[in-house]
């Protein structure tokens, strides 16, 4: 319908020319036929468009080969706009920096290189436009040979002084790693507007190493200092700096109050990158209420605001209000979820086993045509098996439509694990490496808890030789850790020990930790009690670790040690928090801590486990008696 409007429009344009009552004449009206295309992105009014030109002999007319060589561009086709270039005979600096930009916009950089080439070596000269734009493709591919080439001939040229040029030729260095050349540059610009110091933030904020986050946070108080303020862009560049495990949260609310005493707080409210970039950094930094405030208080959300905060509620281990705001979003403001979005909720679906929404997550990416996507399968398995549907997990896996990476093998070996098929874990595991897939890190620790948890050492530690050996995977404490469990669950615990004694990384809380239940389930006390201390040396603020061993004290009547860690935990006042158990009965979780009697039917509840303990109190019968256990249930 679209394109028979448009043809109709460019009939109509056509049909204006040839009568004798146009107000426009030929040349005018062929630029009009042009940009009318232009704006279409209709190849074929393009071409008709270029048969006009050349019929009516402006097909050497550097102006409107210039608009043909960039119609074609925009449209996708410059092997198009190359015949319209060569065919022109006297080509102006326009006429170049057209051609090389249209290689540029369709990635074609080593053909943008080539013709920049020629032009230096022709009689015309590159101008300000021209070193811009190969400057910025030379940033794309990351070639420091040819960003230094074009550094020099800005040099030669003249142009270093220009600060459009010069803030190219920044965002080169920093794409290229070379912060060296990037700030003598910087410091050297007669003229820096604010895009100058954005270029330098930006660049030392992706180039993601932490020894420069001090030096970032000083170039914005020079910036200030210069007599420029930041913008947007600033502070959306700096975020990565202010949550998460590197983050400094007081940084973020200085921005968030810089925001607010700017008045940006205006452009908050419509802003989605502004507002999603704080309510990810308020999220990163456990602040779930603050960024609840400022989603709540953002006039315009899209789909990208709502994944923000569904994906900052589940990772804080809020999986109900993810899964009320999922809803929320559908229902009440008619947003649909994409593939982010699903991706980010399925694991709420996890944490309460709520099989049944992540089949109707499911159903939806099979609706929407985004089933194919092979994160959103991985994040489909492992909510599978989470949830204790391995078959349907299986299923996915199995399905050929997606291509499977590392993350989907180790998503389906570590289901495996977790439903204790350690065999089929192994099994899939060769199967993996022998089609040509190298295992990372996550594959190795999935399999290793595999077959800790179904027995299989001798399995394990031949794969944790090979993993380190043959692959050369780093064996981290995550993977220690594993080692250490399969050892102790098998009851080799003096060998798990020698294990901890030996690892080649400083042995932490989780490889201690599995030490620990280990010795609980093989009855090991002296062993409890020396994991127990280094823990508690570990993390001197965990309740648990304090609660544990004064138990395993009490177990044996030395009271007075059993005292001196209560002290202990009074002093530095600690607390455990209850231990909490929920189940899911029609897409209603239900909540239950210790000694809970806040849930409607706790009566009722306690009454049928009265009834339970009475059961299990029962003797048992002996296999060979004929006679049935005799049970009164409620």
């Amino acid at each position: 319908m679209n394109f028979r409007l448009h043809r109709k429009t460019f009939t109509l344009l056509t049909s204006r020319y040839y009568s004798s009552a146009t107000v426009l004449d030929p040349p005018h009206h062929l630029l009009h036929l042009i940009q009318l295309s232009i704006v279409h992105q209709s190849l074929k009014l393009i071409r008709q468009s270029h048969a006009r030109v050349f019929t009516h002999g402006f097909d050497q007319n550097t102006f409107f080969a210039t608009k043909l060589i960039s119609a074609y561009a925009i449209c996708g086709n410059p092997t198009h706009s190359r015949l319209v270039f060569d065919a022109v005979k006297l080509k102006n600096v326009y006429l170049w920096n057209t051609m090389i930009s249209g290689y540029a916009k369709n990635e074609a950089k080593k053909e943008a290189f080539e013709l920049f080439k020629e032009m230096c070596h022709g009689n015309v000269l590159p101008d300000d436009y021209t070193l811009a734009t190969v400057a910025k493709v030379s940033s794309e591919v990351g070639d420091l040979v040819a960003g230094k080439l074009i550094h020099g001939k800005c040099i030669r040229f003249g142009f270093v002084c220009d600060t459009v040029v010069s803030n190219s030729i920044l965002s080169m260095y920093c794409k290229c790693a070379n912060f060296d050349e990037c700030r003598k540059l910087f410091d050297e610009m007669p003229w820096r507007n604010v895009s100058s110091w954005n270029v330098l933030i930006t660049g030392y904020v992706d180039c993601r190493n932490h020894k420069f986050d001090k030096e970032v946070w000083e170039i914005i108080k020079c910036m200030q200092s210069d007599g420029l303020k930041p913008d947007g862009f600033t502070i959306s560049s700096v975020w990565p700096l202010c949550g998460g495990d590197f983050g400094n949260l007081n940084h973020g609310r200085e921005l968030h109050c810089y925001i607010v005493k700017n008045e940006l707080n205006l452009n908050l409210q419509r802003d989605v990158h502004l507002g999603c970039s704080l309510i990810d950094m308020y999220m990163k930094n456990s602040r779930v209420s603050v960024g609840r405030r400022v989603f709540d208080q953002m006039k315009c959300r899209n789909i990208y605001t709502w994944t923000a905060i569904i994906n900052g509620y589940v990772q804080n281990g809020e999986s109900d209000e993810a899964l009320v705001l999922f809803r929320k979003m559908q229902v009440e403001d008619g947003t649909e979820p994409e593939r982010v979005t699903l991706i980010s909720v399925l694991p709420a679906c996890n944490s309460h086993a709520s099989l049944m929404t992540g089949k109707q997550i499911h159903g939806f990416a099979v609706r929407k045509v985004l089933y194919h996507d092979v994160s959103l399968c991985n994040a489909l398995i492992n909510m599978y098996s989470k949830c204790g549907s391995l078959d349907l997990a299986r299923r996915v896996f199995g399905d050929g439509s997606f291509i499977k990476d590392a993350i989907s093998w180790s998503s389906m070996i570590s289901g495996y694990g977790l439903h204790g098929r350690g065999e089929e874990a192994v099994s899939l595991y060769d199967k993996m490496v022998l089609l040509g897939i190298k295992p990372d890190m996550l594959t190795i620790v999935g399999i290793l808890s595999a077959c800790g948890r179904s027995g299989l050492v001798n399995e394990g530690l031949k794969i944790f030789s090979s993993a380190v050996g043959e692959y050369e995977i780093e064996p981290t404490v995550e993977i220690c850790a594993c080692v250490v469990d399969m050892l102790g669950r098998s009851g080799q615990l003096d060998q798990a020990l020698h294990f901890i004694k030996r690892m080649p990384v400083e042995p932490g809380p989780s490889v201690w930790g599995a030490l620990v239940s280990a010795s609980v389930m093989h009855g090991n006390s002296e062993m409890q009690d020396l994991a127990y201390r280094v823990l508690i040396q570990l993390e001197p603020e965990s309740p648990s670790n304090f609660i544990s061993l004064s138990n395993l004290y009490a177990s044996s009547k030395q009271w007075d040690v059993v005292a001196k860690l209560r002290m202990m935990m009074k002093e530095r006042g600690l607390r455990k928090e209850p231990g909490c158990s929920w189940i899911c009965i029609n897409s209603t979780t239900h909540c239950f801590y210790v000694a809970d009697k806040a849930h409607p039917c706790s009566n009722s509840i306690y009454e049928m486990l009265d009834c339970l303990i009475l059961a299990m109190k029962v003797p048992s019968h002996s296999p060979d008696s004929e006679t049935p256990i005799q049970t009164t249930w409620c």
